[in-house]
């Protein structure tokens, strides 16, 4: 049996390893958080700034893109000029009263694009239309 006054003087040890596994699992946390924290309601495009927009919040809101090329995707599902009146009367149901139908329109799409697309949407009874941009 060892006397306290006879044992060796072990120096006092901070073992990081833990600590360097705890910083990692909060980094993975925050990082994977974060990207979940984006919504992307539309396809990518480069929406035009303004400085006066409003943010517009509805429950039942349908984004339409109009990609540089021109092509058109409702809900990011592909579609024609033609087919938005018969895609509308399936997204938005009968005993709603209105809808909001977000336009993401790319900078560089023709106007005559962007209006002939709002002409369609007008044409739907109870459609509000709101153009998204950046500021």
């Amino acid at each position: 049996m060892r006397l306290p006054e006879e044992s060796d003087d072990i120096p006092p040890q901070i073992n990081i390893v833990p600590m360097i596994d705890v910083i990692f699992a909060i980094l993975t946390f925050f990082i994977m958080s974060t990207l979940s924290l984006t919504r992307s309601e539309g396809l990518p495009v480069n929406l035009p700034t303004a400085t006066t927009g409003e943010t517009q919040q509805q429950s039942n809101q349908i984004t339409l893109t109009i990609d540089k090329q021109g092509n058109l995707a409702l809900n990011q599902q592909p579609i024609q000029l033609e087919q938005i009146e018969a895609q509308l009367n399936t997204l938005i149901p009968s005993t709603q009263k209105q809808a909001l139908v977000v336009i993401n329109s790319d900078e560089l799409v023709a106007h005559g694009r962007v209006i002939a697309v709002m002409d369609k949407l007008r044409s739907h009874p109870g459609v509000r239309i709101a153009i998204a941009t950046k500021r």
